[in-house]
């Protein structure tokens, strides 16, 4: 009876794990499959589960008329160049670096909630914002290449951000639907509008895959980061959310990017300048002063 009182924090741990290791698992599935090829597969396959849990559980997949463009052009940014800014900066940097940036999305999210929200920021979120700020300026200007477009760590940085402010973008723009549609509708809704883009995108290299040259850990790497890490996990935390609330669920995303960090390293010999670690260290600092 007590261990049930904890299986949705359990749950969340393991989200973050699967969270965390997907930098990696992606990095060493891209050695073997384009980058545009490799997510329009993923997203089949979360897609797929995401739009069959939301009919099973006696969902419609279809939207209110007036709200199918909005919903549409809110899919384009969350689901569409998130996934793009995220698959390409991946390929384009270190795992390490990504999941640390990527883990500046709250951040965005009480920036963004502040200028355009109601919701404006407390003292705490103010130096969460500016220690992520500065942490970020270290980790994308230290490292060996220093600032040039043509470092792929630096390019590859920068990418990532992008996606980091998009799924903030996103995040914002979603909120006055998820009043009205359950998230799980929401979600399932959100994933096919982002698998037909991501599929049309990435139908002229997926022509050109030598289907052949994929290993079995290529493909487990689709099939990890597409039915876990995207699928599992947005059906996990939606759950979590309605059961133990937004807050309680969110503080999870805290280990995601120190665990990235340590899996980059670790699994991947990732090396890291000293100027980076600092940055990495101080957004960490900024991401859970700013869930205060």
């Amino acid at each position: 009876m007590m261990l049930k009182k904890y299986i949705p924090d359990i749950l969340l741990i393991l989200i973050a794990i699967i969270w965390a290791l997907n930098f990696s698992v992606v990095k060493v599935s891209l050695q073997e499959i384009d980058s545009l090829s490799f997510n329009a597969l993923r997203y089949i396959l979360a897609a797929g589960l995401l739009a069959y849990t939301a009919r099973a559980r006696g969902y419609s997949l279809k939207v209110n008329r007036e709200d199918f463009w909005p919903l549409v052009g809110i899919a384009l940014v969350g689901n569409v160049l998130y996934q793009l800014f995220f698959i390409i900066g991946v390929d384009y940097t270190y795992s390490a670096n990504a999941a640390v940036i990527l883990g500046t999305i709250p951040v965005w999210v009480a920036l963004l909630s502040h200028l355009f929200t109601d919701e404006k920021l407390t003292r705490y979120k103010s130096i969460g914002i500016g220690l992520a700020f500065t942490g970020i300026v270290l980790i994308v200007t230290g490292s060996k290449a220093g600032i040039s477009i043509a470092s792929k760590t630096f390019l590859g940085d920068v990418i990532i951000l992008c996606a980091a402010i998009s799924w903030g973008v996103y995040t914002i723009l979603a909120k006055r639907f998820l009043k009205k549609y359950p998230s799980t509708q929401f979600t399932g809704v959100m994933s096919l509008i982002g698998m037909i883009f991501l599929l049309i995108i990435g139908l002229p290299s997926l022509i050109q895959v030598n289907w052949a040259g994929i290993s079995l850990k290529g493909w487990g790497g689709i099939f990890y980061s597409g039915l876990l890490s995207i699928g599992l996990a947005y059906l996990i935390w939606n759950n979590s959310v309605s059961k133990i609330g937004a807050v309680r669920t969110a503080a999870y995303q805290n280990l995601v990017p120190v665990l990235g960090l340590v899996f980059g390293v670790v699994l991947l010999q990732e090396a890291l300048t000293l100027q980076q670690y600092s940055g990495s260290t101080l957004v960490i600092i900024g991401i859970i002063f700013s869930r205060f």
